[in-house]
């Protein structure tokens, strides 16, 4: 579970806190489902003193339903990871003397700001929650049976048959991390993103001397006073080609895409043979290659290892300020400006919405050829006529004729041209066809 630790400033008035994630796990998958419905109960009153007693079955209990919830204390998505399933609870069965069966408990899952949930086989994008409280409905419960009390008409004095519980949805989903930062430190590997976040606030990445020691992002909070803070992430370091996804280059650019500012750190001391300018042009390039609106954001370029140059001078022709981590050089000034870039961009932007995609209920049915002889029905309201139903007695068999006839589904049929003797299959049930004629 990630860890929260609190430490003292480190760097002039600088930084107060940060939350640490034992381990970072920014893309993951999840199973969600609905609870099943109760099943609707088949009573009659039984009383000594009642001449005429009737139907009292309860109906059953909805499905309790998955949402899925923004939350600011969650940081990754690592309780995601080992344990994917997350289901609701199943609505109680209905009972006689018209007790309706309690409904199922729903779950909460509680996601980081700024995760994007897309279906996991198609890819679409089915919500994005980036503030906290932010709610999207995974899965909905299934719709508890109705008892046979329901079913009391003039024609039918004393029906012998309930629903069934429907099914709760399921569905697989594939959760994607984009992380909230404010400023996002943007470079070569071991240009010295990590030393510089380390420095400027409480955070405590892994720092070595050799290229790629940042495999997953950190989050530091740079705080100047009480009205003035920052979140600064350490994005894993880019190569040339990252927008074509070398080098992991989509999986790390994604954490760029909702950072407010982007901080370019370009190694004075070469890398890879490659000058200055040429680092900071091969950076827009891939930036731009990924997501063209990255280029329009507001962007600081940085000079780095400042202490290994000959008198710690920017090189002739740098245009840019120049900063050491390692011995505190320009990091005040940096931090400066980084604060009136976040300021300035909080200031212009609108509110940024979470976006949930809404999509009503089908109706209707569809007719399908599966074969020569065999056809199927495909539609959630005639789905669910059968699903409901007991088949296996008759007068339910005439309730669910009556229901799918109200529904037009034999002139769906004889248009699609079935004809006697062909299969119709309606979910798990299959009959064969008669015309009325």
């Amino acid at each position: 579970m990630p860890s929260v630790e609190l430490m003292s400033p480190r760097y002039g008035r600088g930084v107060a806190s940060v939350i640490v994630v034992s381990q970072f796990v920014d893309e993951c998958q999840l199973n969600v489902r609905g609870g099943d419905g109760g099943a609707g109960c088949i009573s009659f009153r039984r009383e000594g003193p009642v001449v005429d007693g009737g139907p009292n079955g309860g109906d059953g209990g909805n499905g309790g339903d998955v949402w899925l919830i923004a939350d600011h204390n969650v940081a990754s998505l690592l309780a995601f990871r080992d344990h994917p399933h997350r289901r609701a609870g199943s609505g109680v069965h209905g009972k006689g003397k018209d007790l309706h069966g309690k409904r199922g408990s729903s779950m909460e899952v509680k996601v980081p700001e700024g995760t994007v949930v897309r279906d996991l086989y198609s890819g679409e994008i089915l919500a994005e929650l980036f503030r906290h409280g932010d709610k999207w409905l995974a899965a909905a419960g299934g719709r508890g049976g109705r008892g046979n009390a329901r079913f009391l008409s003039n024609k039918r004095r004393a029906p012998t048959f309930a629903e069934q519980g429907e099914h709760g949805e399921e569905r697989w989903l594939k959760l994607e991390l984009q992380l909230m930062a404010d400023v996002a430190l943007v470079g070569f590997p071991n240009a010295g993103k990590s030393t510089l976040i380390s420095v400027i606030s409480a955070a405590k990445p892994k720092i070595a001397d050799y290229p790629f020691t940042t495999l997953e992002p950190n989050l530091g909070v740079v705080s100047l006073d009480d009205d003035t803070n920052f979140v600064v992430a350490d994005i894993p370091g880019l190569i040339e080609g990252a927008s074509e996804g070398r080098g992991l280059g989509h999986r790390f650019l994604r954490h760029v895409e909702r950072a407010r500012v982007l901080c370019l750190l370009i190694d004075l001391a070469s890398v890879d043979g490659m000058s200055p300018s040429e680092q900071e042009d091969v950076l827009l390039t891939e930036l731009g290659q990924y997501q063209p609106e990255l280029l329009e954001r507001p962007r600081l370029v940085v000079g780095t290892k400042a202490d290994m140059l000959a008198g710690g001078a920017a090189p002739d022709g740098w245009p840019h300020p120049v900063i050491s981590s390692v011995a505190h050089q320009g990091l005040r000034e940096l931090v400066g400006r980084m604060a009136s870039a976040v300021h300035e961009s909080r200031s212009s932007e609108p509110v940024q919405e979470g976006v949930v995609v809404l999509r009503p209920e089908p109706t209707g049915a569809i007719v399908e050829r599966l074969g020569d002889n065999e056809f199927r029905l495909v539609g959630r309201e005639v789905e669910r006529v059968v699903a409901l139903n007991d088949v296996t007695t008759s007068e339910a068999l005439e309730w669910i004729d009556s229901r799918l006839e109200r529904l037009g589904v034999p002139k769906m049929l004889s248009k699609a041209g079935v004809v006697d003797g062909d299969i119709i299959w309606i979910g798990e049930f299959s009959f064969e066809y008669r015309s009325d004629l």
